[in-house]
């Protein structure tokens, strides 16, 4: 996909209240939290993959983005293309 996991947190608002290399914690951009500081989402910016340790949703960057907005992935993929100012990849026949 040519869109990165940190792409798809910067549309959520994700603020990451730690981050050690390439991996991100804060509170969960999927079920919220009622701490400021909570840790229980987790990201792996290289990887395109995250998980919550609370409510247990993981996957990658489109999963994310198919739970935030409640939408098939299909119609998600376009949604966040469209968000992101991308042509939407295309597969033709040869």
């Amino acid at each position: 996909m040519r869109v990165g996991i940190a792409e798809v947190l910067r549309l959520c608002s994700f603020q990451a209240v730690e981050a050690i290399g390439d991996q991100v914690r804060a509170l969960c951009p999927i079920h919220g939290s009622t701490s400021a500081n909570s840790r229980s989402f987790s990201a792996n910016l290289r990887m395109n993959n995250f998980r919550c340790f609370k409510c247990g949703t993981s996957g990658n960057q489109l999963d994310l983005w198919v739970i935030v907005c409640k939408l098939p992935p299909h119609e998600a993929a376009l949604n966040l293309c469209a968000k992101l100012g991308i042509d939407v990849p295309e597969i033709r026949g040869g």
